[in-house]
């Protein structure tokens, strides 16, 4: 194992170059607001952007980017010095009839070992429409295929899996897909699907976006929306391993919580 891995600045600049392509996208959807940037930086190595947008259409959107380094892998013991890259974003929507995503794609190096991660999962806040979780899933089918037939539905189980709530018994959404430490021995193979799964996102969310947002909506259904939140939000402090990850290796709090939304109901 060789650390840093060689090809590292070639999968930072992809980070980098996928995060700039989404915020573009998604200011478009917003008519008078833009993405808001802020730098941290991180001892002993590396740092970070939280990039939040507040609007009309978005209610709060986050498309953060850190890459952090340091002596010691935070969450596991003897893996000595680490180093960890990602982009990472949350949107919650002021239209209720239209879902909150989550996207990540990650990078974890050590001296004993690498690998790729990441995916990207829908969850309605209490208005899930059948033609937009097929949309969203076909998107994601149609970008893996190309690596072999078991791959969707391994990754695709993967995110059932984790984006569970044992307490509440249910998944948190529609699901998606979700992978980690992917490092198959082939790293062009790798770092090729990594980028399908990056490349692939905006073309399953969009659609949905341009046909949700504007849908009219009662004063309850937005109660609904803001008690369905609070389970999104039971998820990401009880389970996530990216928040437990930021909290351990002492990242900072308000890029790890970037994921929380301005308003939620527990009734």
């Amino acid at each position: 194992m060789v650390f840093p891995h060689p090809r590292r600045h070639e999968f930072i600049s992809f980070l980098h170059m996928l995060r700039e392509k989404i915020i573009v996208a998604l200011e478009q959807l917003e008519p008078l607001d833009v993405f808001h940037r802020e730098r941290w930086n991180y001892s002993p190595q590396g740092g970070g952007e939280i990039a939040v947008l507040k609007g009309k259409i978005f209610e709060k959107a986050a498309v953060n980017w850190s890459g952090v380094g340091g002596p010691s892998f935070p969450m596991a013991d003897g893996k000595g010095a680490f180093f960890a890259a990602g982009v990472s974003l949350i949107t919650h929507m002021a239209n209720p009839h239209a879902p909150t995503a989550h996207f990540n794609l990650r990078l974890i190096e050590t001296e004993e070992t690498w690998g790729f991660g990441g995916g990207y999962d829908l969850t309605p806040m209490g208005f899930p429409y059948d033609e937009d979780t097929q949309h969203f899933h076909g998107e994601a089918q149609k970008a893996l295929r190309p690596f072999g037939s078991i791959v969707y539905e391994t990754f695709s189980q993967h995110a059932r899996d984790y984006f569970y709530l044992p307490h509440r018994k249910k998944e948190r959404g529609v699901g998606g897909i979700f992978f980690d430490s992917l490092n198959s021995g082939d790293v062009e193979r790798d770092f090729q699907l990594w980028q399908a799964v990056g490349t692939s996102f905006l073309a399953a969310l969009l659609p949905i976006y341009h046909k949700r947002i504007h849908h009219s909506y009662t004063s309850q259904e937005r109660e609904e929306q803001l008690r369905m939140r609070a389970h999104y939000v039971e998820f990401n402090l009880l389970y996530d391993r990216g928040t437990r990850f930021g909290f351990q290796s002492g990242g900072n709090p308000e890029a790890i919580l970037c994921s929380m939304p301005p308003l939620v109901k527990w009734s």
